[in-house]
C-alpha cells in the first residue's frame, strides 16, 4: 500500500512558479513514491491540487514565498529548491530546515544559489543527501575550477568529505558517491536543455 513506498516532502515553487511544484512533484509518484506532500505558498494551492490531485498540499505561511518550514516527523526524504527563489526568507527557512533535518534530501536549483551565499551551511546537509548542480552552480558552491578535470576531482573529494551524492549535471552527467566511485550517464541531448527538465529530475 501507499504507506509501504515512502512519503516525500517537496519544498517547492514561489509565486509564478507553480510549475517547478508540479513537474517535481508528478516525477517522484511516477518513479515510486508512495505518498507526496508539496510545502509551498498559498497562492500555488489551486494549481498544483487541479494538476496533481493525488498530492498533498500544505501552505507556508506566507502567501507568495517560502518562509518558514513544516513539521519534518511524517516523511522519509525531503526536497528543495525548484522555483523556490532566493529571497532573504527563504534562505532562512532553508537554514532552519538544515538545523532540523534527519533524513535524506534531494538539493536542487534555487537551495544550491542560497548555499552558495552560505556556504558553513553544507555542513548541516544530512549524510546520504543528494546535490544536483549543473557546472556554474558547482563552481558558486565549491569555488572556480580552471579545468573540467580539476572540477571533476573537487567533486570526489566532496562527495566523500559530505557523505553526500553530487549529480554533476551536462552532456554526460557525472554521479559522484561518498564512496568515492563516479558514474556517467552518457544518454543525455540537446533536448533535455529546456526550462523544467531539472525539477523533473529532482522528483525523481
Amino acid at each position: 500500500h501507499k504507506g509501504s513506498f515512502g512519503h516525500a516532502l517537496l519544498i517547492a515553487g514561489k509565486r509564478g512558479m507553480a510549475g517547478a511544484s508540479v513537474l517535481a512533484s508528478k516525477a517522484a509518484l511516477r518513479t515510486g513514491a508512495g505518498l507526496v506532500t508539496v510545502y509551498g505558498p498559498e497562492c500555488n494551492r489551486t494549481i498544483v491540487q487541479t494538476a496533481v490531485p493525488e498530492v498533498i498540499f500544505i501552505s507556508d505561511e506566507n502567501q507568495e514565498k517560502i518562509s518558514c518550514m513544516p513539521d519534518l516527523s511524517f516523511y522519509n526524504a525531503v526536497a528543495i529548491g525548484p522555483g523556490t527563489g532566493t529571497h532573504h526568507t527563504t534562505a532562512n527557512a532553508l537554514e532552519e530546515l538544515l538545523h532540523q533535518v534527519r533524513v535524506p534530501m534531494v538539493i536542487d536549483a534555487d537551495a544550491l544559489n542560497i548555499l552558495s551565499a552560505e556556504p558553513t551551511l553544507l555542513k548541516f546537509i544530512p549524510a546520504a543527501s543528494i546535490l544536483t548542480p549543473h557546472p556554474g552552480e558547482f563552481d558558486r558552491l565549491f569555488g572556480k575550477s580552471d579545468s573540467e578535470y580539476q572540477r571533476f576531482q573537487k567533486a570526489i573529494h566532496l562527495s566523500a568529505d559530505l557523505q553526500v551524492y553530487i549529480v554533476l549535471k551536462g552532456a554526460y552527467t557525472r554521479i559522484f558517491t561518498p564512496e568515492g566511485d563516479v558514474y556517467f550517464n552518457t544518454t543525455g541531448n540537446a533536448g533535455m536543455a529546456t526550462a523544467g527538465s531539472g525539477d523533473v529530475l529532482t522528483g525523481v
